[in-house]
């Protein structure tokens, strides 16, 4: 009896798609940390004279809150290879370099890691999305 299923080669590629997923999961929920430390405790983030770019401090804390929260709920989406799920999570990532770019003056070294996270995740998800999908439908 032959097997109907289709072979597909799996290359270690597919772990970027995973790593993609893994780090928007935990830089939504380091967003989300900032962003409820902002809110409640605005004295924590020393601001440079310049100030914030857009918001103030309040206003930030909520941008970082609503785009941690979506950046888990996107994480998660990620690993079953979704392409609503790519597509949402290279749009989160690209918000968040650009608001951690504005959230410069505020943290300067860790929002660098940030954005060179956020690069890495959207390369990965863009490269390598399509074998991520083909791995969750051999499950």
């Amino acid at each position: 009896m032959r097997s109907t299923s289709r072979a597909t080669t799996q290359t270690a590629w597919v772990g970027w798609i995973w790593f993609g997923g893994a780090m928007m999961i935990l830089l939504g929920v380091f967003n989300v940390i900032e962003g409820v430390v902002a809110l409640f405790n605005p004295r924590y983030y020393v601001i440079g004279p310049q100030g914030l770019l857009v918001f103030n401090l309040t206003g930030w804390g909520w941008v970082h809150l609503i785009i941690g929260i979506l950046a888990v709920i996107a994480g998660l989406a990620l690993f079953t290879g979704a392409m609503w799920a790519r597509v949402t999570t290279v749009v989160l990532a690209t918000i968040n370099a650009i608001a951690q770019l504005a959230f410069l003056s505020a943290y300067p070294l860790w929002s660098t890691i940030v954005i060179a996270l956020d690069v890495v995740v959207i390369w990965a998800v863009v490269v390598h999305g399509q074998e991520a999908r083909e791995e969750y439908e051999q499950l």
